[in-house]
């Protein structure tokens, strides 16, 4: 059923993507990102059809949002953020926040890892939790990222 969920929660992130009118790359990254981030948080609830319709709304609310967002981040920002989130999820307490700002665009974010666990297969994995502040308003998104052989974390759905 997993694995259905994330097809679905695929197609639609990219149907989303694709079909967005939008001022460009950043934009339809930030409507891809906030789909699977809304995706992930509405599949955590409901049950049977429930959680599907849950996972649906979620991925539209969550493309939305991620949408605005991702107008108005420039690729320093993302530098900024990707940097960030790299450097707290390999360094940073649980619990502590891990902040970045721009200076030329003014927007700011700050990533705050929380529990760190090793999944089935022995990766380590860390739950985290991140917020972007673009133009006063603040979104923000709870994510699972796991460390990969190279050493850098990457964004996954365990």
């Amino acid at each position: 059923m997993k694995t259905f969920k994330l097809w679905v929660v695929g197609v639609a992130a990219l149907s989303l993507a694709a079909c967005a009118q939008s001022d460009g790359p950043k934009q339809q990254v930030g409507t891809l990102l906030g789909a699977v981030a809304g995706a992930v948080a509405g599949a955590q609830f409901g049950s049977g059809r429930g959680a599907l319709a849950a996972t649906a709304i979620g991925t539209l609310l969550g493309a939305l949002a991620g949408s605005e967002v991702g107008k108005s981040l420039d690729r320093a920002d993302m530098a900024y953020l990707q940097q960030t989130q790299q450097k707290a999820l390999e360094t940073t307490p649980s619990g502590s926040a891990s902040n970045w700002s721009n200076p030329d665009s003014g927007n700011s974010g700050q990533v705050i890892p929380q529990r760190t666990y090793q999944n089935a297969g022995g990766t380590y994995c860390r739950e985290f939790q991140q917020t972007v502040t673009v133009g006063g308003g603040t979104e923000s998104a709870y994510g699972t990222a796991c460390r990969q052989p190279d050493g850098t974390w990457k964004i996954t759905d365990s």
